[in-house]
């Protein structure tokens, strides 16, 4: 693993923002009959807030009916109609004033009408109220719609990745998969729960208002729908130089996630080599890179707003004085303009609204994107169907001409056979890179095999599930992994129906019982992730009870002995010996003395099988193993004796 992170291939350019859309969409689908109430829910809520204003100005021209014909009381005796007081005026030369007045409805003489204003102000209450509940119902269903939609979108994630193979994760920084699956998803969540409502809100008040504001004015409406296409092109233009940023943004936060994820895995290598400093520098870079690249998203994308609000007060002044004018010609009441003027707040603020929610769109379908990328990465071949079974497990283990490359253009196992007899034990021993791992890796069809044939017992494991082939082995690995939980949980998590007994006939055997039992909690001690508070050695212990626990038919020790001190050692091989009784064993070691007595030991280079035999027979023969043994041991007869 590479202690600078190991980022996956770059992204050149988003992808189609259309396309991803259509699929969050189609994410929703499950729940298309509450989309529509949503839908009929935001109708309706959008349609009693437009109406309110209109009735608002009626009542504001009540009042100012009211104050008008107060002040005509005056200048004209009581039963004048209006119509009499229109012609006085304009006889009188006030033809202005006339025009004005021709146009409101009110009576030389007559008040304020407080019943009819009241009517009106009990009428606009009840539908903002009304209009507030069924807002709130449909953001209700929608906060549902959405935390389904991520709660089905995660357990897609989590298939995902068990059908996901090997190489996947070689390819990619595990930093930057955490981060999709967590930080991308979360910002997915967090964007929909955010811009669905208020998108679909917004482009609904638009539609309304425009209406309504047509309804009391071609001319204003002409007017205000002229800013439309500005602020459309603004936004676009905007959005489409934000969005690449967003992507640059999150592409930077799986990086830094990889990196730091790394270095704290393993810091203590870190400190030991001196690299601090290096480690340091490397996040200076991966985080002045996410600075820049958050900073350039958010000042690209918050420049929408304020501009959107410089087009919406233009667009107000306009309306102001032109509907001033109207008003004063008489083809408009002060309380039609008043309501219009509301109605340009409100055909711009959701405007406005969408601009400003482009921020927070393009920053969740970039981290869409991501997630998405992880869903279409390609997959394992498909298990065989139907499958082929396999009994009770004997242990038969059998190569024929098995060949495989990581790369097509480079082979690395070529034309393998072997055969390991139930109950066997064979030792794969070889230099780095020789393909002893690979061997195990195609046998527990971590990776399919190019050609040939790998038979448990004599079926194919080709032709058997994935899940199938790997009940069938007990691993233990030079890495002890532990999980967060108690010991005992730890010592079941190959067979979760095991007894106390067994587990502690287990921990016996391989002598984790005793100092189990000398902590606080005995077997309720809680782990954290990486078994703190343990020894490397009793991590490693723990991990060979716990095969002993699962009672594999065949077991894989991979340097199952190699974090444990010498006396450790002699203690474990003689568990694991208990252990192997009657069970076929592949064991890969480098410490050549702890496969002496191995019924068969193959001897790999360069994937093949150069030797195998006994270890006094590949002794004997003075070949690669004699010359590896050698270089171990120096005089083999020594060794031998001390051993004994």
């Amino acid at each position: 693993m590479s202690m600078m992170g190991r980022g996956g291939p770059p992204v050149s350019k988003p992808m189609a923002f259309g396309p991803s859309v259509k699929r969050i969409l189609a994410m929703m689908a499950p729940d298309k009959l509450r989309m529509i109430w949503v839908v009929v829910l935001a109708a309706v809520s959008v349609g009693l807030s437009v109406l309110a204003p209109k009735i608002l100005g009626h009542a504001t021209d009540i009042i100012f009916n009211g104050v008008v014909g107060q002040m005509l009381a005056g200048r004209f005796p009581a039963g004048t109609t209006k119509e009499q007081a229109v012609a006085a005026l304009r006889a009188a030369g006030q033809g202005q004033i006339a025009d004005m007045l021709s146009g409101m409805d009110t009576v030389p003489g007559q008040g304020l009408d407080l019943a009819a204003l009241g009517q009106v102000m009990v009428l606009v209450l009840a539908l903002y109220v009304a209009a507030f509940f069924f807002n709130w119902a449909q953001g209700y269903i929608t906060t549902g719609i959405v935390q389904r939609a991520m709660y089905r979108l995660r357990g897609q994630i989590e298939a995902k990745l068990d059908k996901l193979p090997m190489g996947h994760f070689q390819e990619q920084s595990r930093g930057d998969v955490l981060s999709k699956v967590t930080n991308d998803i979360d910002n997915f969540a967090q964007t929909l729960n955010q811009t669905l409502t208020q998108l679909l809100i917004s482009s609904m008040t638009v539609i309304g208002v425009l209406a309504m504001m047509f309804s009391i004015s071609p001319m204003l409406g002409v007017i205000s729908l002229a800013t439309v296409p500005l602020l459309a092109l603004v936004t676009v233009v905007i959005a489409k130089r934000s969005r690449v940023q967003f992507m640059a943004q999150w592409k930077t936060t799986g990086e830094l996630n990889g990196h730091v994820e790394e270095m704290f895995t393993g810091h203590e290598i870190v400190k030991a080599f001196g690299q601090q400093q290096a480690a340091i520098d490397k996040f200076q870079v991966s985080n002045d890179s996410l600075y820049a690249s958050s900073a350039k998203a958010q000042f690209i994308s918050g420049i929408i707003m304020p501009t959107m609000n410089f087009v919406a007060n233009l667009n107000y002044v306009i309306v102001a004085v032109v509907g001033g004018i109207q008003v004063a010609s008489g083809l408009l009441t002060i309380g039609s303009v008043q309501a219009f003027i509301q109605y340009s707040r409100q055909f711009s603020q959701p405007l406005a609204q969408i601009g400003g929610m482009i921020n927070l769109l393009q920053s969740g379908v970039a981290s869409a994107e991501r997630v998405f990328e992880l869903l279409d990465a390609e997959e394992q071949t498909p298990d065989h169907e139907p499958a082929d079974t396999l009994g009770k497990t004997v242990g038969r283990v059998v190569f024929e001409d098995v060949s495989f490359s990581y790369k097509p253009d480079e082979p690395l196992i070529q034309n393998l056979s072997l055969v390991a007899e139930p109950g066997a034990t064979v030792a794969i021993v070889g230099p780095t890179g020789a393909g002893k791992t690979t061997l195990v890796n195609l046998l527990m069809r971590f990776y399919d095999i190019d050609s040939g044939r790998i038979t448990i017992d004599g079926v194919d494991t080709a032709r058997m599930t994935r899940d199938d082939v790997r009940r069938r082995f007990g691993m233990v690995l030079q890495d002890a992994w532990l999980f967060g939980g108690t010991i005992r949980e730890n010592l079941a998590y190959g067979r979760l129906d095991a007894t106390e007994e067994e587990i502690v006939e287990a921990a016996e055997a391989t002598h984790v019982d005793h100092f189990v039992r000398a902590l606080p909690q005995g077997y309720d001690t809680v782990l954290d992730g990486d078994g703190g508070g343990l020894s490397q050695g009793q991590r490693q212990l723990m991990t060979i009870a716990r095969a002993w626990v699962a009672e594999p038919g065949i077991l894989i020790l991979d340097e199952a002995t190699s974090s444990v001190d010498t006396r450790t050692e002699v203690l474990i091989r003689q568990a694991m010996n208990r252990l192997r009784e009657s069970r076929t064993s592949f064991v890969i070691a480098h410490r050549l003395s702890t496969i002496r007595d191995a019924d068969l030991i193959l001897v790999m280079d360069h994937g093949r099988i150069i030797e195998q035999g006994t270890h006094e027979a590949l002794l004997a023969a003075g070949g690669f193993y004699y010359d590896l043994y050698m270089s171990q041991f120096g005089d083999p007869m020594v060794e031998e004796q001390a051993a004994r």
